[in-house]
């Protein structure tokens, strides 16, 4: 109601004002809850690694053994006298991961049942050409804003972006983190063997989970280039409201 009258409000005072659907509320909702699970699996994923800050590739894999590369982290160990980071992340990072999976398939069943991804996510053909990324990317480099009519739908590197994370970097991370459970992979070893073992699970995890930071810190950033509280009132309220560009 508030928003509306917002909206009602602006469109009096100037009739160029636009109020456009911007978000189903699914796609609001499972935003939310995935930032949330998100922000708690990194926290936790950090006190895990804390505890033994190396990786292997292959199976097995402990201090003493040669090791694949070493983060220059201190090694925080569960101690009779201290309680390490890697005791709470354990649980919240397991409670985490299956509220990001499960959050993360309705998004993906009701994206795909919505034509949702087709047609806003999947870029088009004339979109892939190499001027039309090389001028986004520019408009990037030079922290160009959108104008309100870009505003209101994604570009060709915001789709692939969600494509890649969507369809690709989620369910990797997903299948690594199977990997590592030795009740999972006691029933599917394929899960473990075709990555030539946990410790290879491990690694790959950790990599995936940089480029999923990564992607989040980029995605923040392009939020508040292209106007923090606009973006967030649409992802709260599901409506865009924009300027009409003079002709």
């Amino acid at each position: 109601m508030a928003e509306s009258a917002y909206v009602a409000g602006l469109a009096i005072q100037n009739p160029e004002v636009l109020d456009a659907p911007r978000h189903s509320a699914l796609v609001r909702i499972t935003h939310w809850i995935h930032t949330l699970s998100f922000f708690a699996l990194v926290v936790s994923g950090i006190g895990i690694l804390l505890a033994h800050p190396r990786f292997y590739w292959g199976e097995t894999g402990a201090v003493g053994t040669p090791s694949l590369f070493d983060l220059p982290l201190p090694f925080l160990v569960t101690t009779p006298t201290y309680v390490g980071p890697s005791s709470w992340g354990r649980n919240l990072h397991f409670l985490s991961a299956w509220i990001c999976v499960l959050n993360g398939l309705l998004y993906a069943i009701s994206g795909l049942l919505s034509q949702h991804f087709r047609k806003n996510l999947l870029p088009a053909r004339s979109d892939l050409s190499g001027r039309s990324i090389s001028g986004i990317v520019s408009d990037h480099l030079r922290l160009k804003r959108p104008s309100e009519e870009e505003s209101l739908t994604y570009n060709v590197l915001q789709r692939l972006a969600y494509i890649t994370v969507v369809f690709l970097l989620f369910p990797l991370m997903i299948w690594t983190g199977l990997a590592m459970s030795p009740s999972i992979t006691s029933v599917f070893p394929i899960l473990v063997t075709a990555l030539h073992g946990q410790q290879s699970a491990r690694t790959i995890h950790f990599f995936i989970a940089n480029f999923l930071v990564l992607f989040l810190l980029v995605h923040i950033a392009m939020v508040c280039l292209a106007g923090f509280t606009k973006r967030v009132r649409a992802m709260i309220t599901g409506r865009s409201v924009a300027r009409k560009e003079p002709v």
